[in-house]
């Protein structure tokens, strides 16, 4: 083996990418992710994670957003094709954006955003993640990954048997990793959240925030930079879960 040959190997042994990222001089990795939610703050978050070379993995339903239309309306096909082309990962946070509420025999009551309540078995439940999985290949030409994220991170016994018979693993957040921007801004201000991330987050912390939140009167959406800029000043690295 000749002597470059060797410390080619040796460098290849000692950077590691996750996401898109080099490493090896990483102390921890954390997953950033982002549900859809109203999309208010989309293009904000998509400079902040490229400011910062970061890879996260978004989670996509249809759901209504600030403009009037639905996030995977063929409007945001631009906004997606460019986070496809920056190397991030996506799963399917459903097509309704519904809540898994209760496994009754062989069906799981499905609780809607307008308030009714649907009974589905397991091939519809296939069908609420799928359809985004197919809705997102329409507009970016690349199929979602295998994952998803049930709203509000409600599951049942049921509902997890049938993603997985479909092809699908749920992902949920660790409890550190709630960044807390669906909290009233004020009793838990921008301050606070970013405070009490940067206390609790360790390596291996899947971290849930949303592209927009109605409720909040002071988005958290502006704070993430310097969440970011700090956790990489403590040797932090982010990966998609596609990686994981």
């Amino acid at each position: 083996m000749s002597r470059r040959h060797a410390l080619g190997l040796a460098i290849a042994a000692l950077v590691v990418t996750a996401g898109g990222m080099a490493n090896a001089t990483c102390s921890g990795t954390l997953y950033l992710t982002f549900d859809t939610g109203n999309m208010r703050h989309a293009e904000l978050i998509a400079e902040t994670l490229a400011k910062h070379k970061a890879r996260a993995t978004f989670f996509v339903a249809n759901e209504k957003t600030l403009r009037g239309d639905y996030a995977l309306d063929p409007a945001w096909a631009p906004y997606w094709h460019a986070r496809v082309a920056e190397g991030h990962a996506f799963g399917s946070h459903t097509w309704r954006h519904g809540s898994f509420r209760q496994d009754q025999g062989k069906l799981t009551r499905y609780r809607l955003m307008d308030g009714t309540t649907e009974n589905l078995d397991g091939e519809a439940i296939c069908a609420e993640l799928r359809h985004s999985d197919y809705r997102f290949k329409e507009l970016t030409g690349r199929p979602l990954d295998p994952l998803w994220r049930a709203p509000g991170g409600r599951t049942t016994p049921l509902t997890l048997k049938a993603a997985q018979a479909c092809g699908y693993r749920h992902v949920g957040w660790a409890p550190a990793g709630f960044l807390g921007d669906e909290l009233p801004s004020e009793t838990y201000p921008n301050a606070l959240l970013v405070e009490r991330a940067l206390k609790n987050l360790k390596d291996g912390d899947i971290v849930m925030a949303h592209l927009g939140i109605w409720s909040r009167k002071d988005p958290f959406a502006p704070a993430l930079d310097e969440l970011l800029g700090k956790l990489e000043a403590r040797g932090f690295c982010f990966a998609t879960l596609a990686t994981r």
